[in-house]
């Protein structure tokens, strides 16, 4: 793995495309860079009106993906993989994704249950996100296994909120 670069021009890119750091984990470096979205979520819900949420969600959405796309073919070059694993704003912009799609139920439970089915989808990569992930090797490839695993983590919470609150051994799992 590749420390952080003392040439401040590289330094940049590999924070930018790194998620400020967070995609240099050493395990789960695509989990830990999609926190990075987890906090422009949360962000904000706690600092903009509710009418001000999805605009500022969807651009920085757009804002990332546009990121990704420039920065693609360094972080190719640099880490040396048509898809490499510590260039995480594809990630960002997958977990950015759910809060845009989904717009009904609780914050909390929103927030969790979209990182934790997002990652879910994005690691074990269904059919769609497989097909896009093993055949287009490119930036658009790279990001969009990633929105089409956040469409399949959306499906879920769209499902789990027509279910209801339901529990398990008495802990309420899902409450929406």
């Amino acid at each position: 793995m590749k420390t952080i670069p003392k040439n401040n021009n590289t330094f940049i890119r590999v924070s930018i495309g790194s998620a400020l750091g967070l995609g240099l984990s050493p395990i789960m470096p695509g989990t830990f860079g999609a926190l990075l979205g987890v906090l422009f979520h949360i962000l904000i819900v706690w600092l903009l009106p509710s009418h001000s949420q999805l605009i500022a969600l969807f651009s920085v959405f757009i804002g990332v993906c546009i990121a990704n796309h420039i920065l693609y073919p360094w972080a190719k070059e640099y880490w040396q993989s048509t898809d490499p694993k510590n260039f995480v704003l594809d990630e960002v912009a997958g977990y950015l994704f759910v809060p845009i799609l989904f717009r009904q139920g609780d914050f909390w439970p929103t927030v969790i249950w979209g990182f934790v089915l997002f990652r879910c989808f994005d690691m074990i990569k269904l059919p769609i996100a497989r097909q896009i992930d093993q055949n287009i090797h490119n930036a658009w490839g790279v990001i969009l296994d990633d929105l089409v695993s956040a469409i399949y983590a959306v499906i879920v919470l769209f499902f789990l909120t027509w279910v209801g609150p339901f529990e398990i051994g008495g802990i309420t799992i899902y409450t929406p």
